[in-house]
């Protein structure tokens, strides 16, 4: 199961939707819904972490 590291969203199997995002903070890797990936998207270009939206 993976779940989103913004709002908590979950999908069954081991690899999520090709619309979900991907970000490596501090180590560790992070996945993000294709609902919060399009809300956020500027930031994540940015670089900035996920505390900072």
């Amino acid at each position: 199961m993976v779940t989103c590291a913004c709002c908590g969203r979950a999908v069954e199997g081991e690899t999520p939707p090709l619309t979900w995002t991907t970000a490596v903070e501090r180590g560790r890797q992070r996945w993000f819904c294709d609902t919060c990936s399009r809300e956020h998207l500027r930031s994540m270009e940015g670089k900035l972490d996920s505390e900072w939206w």
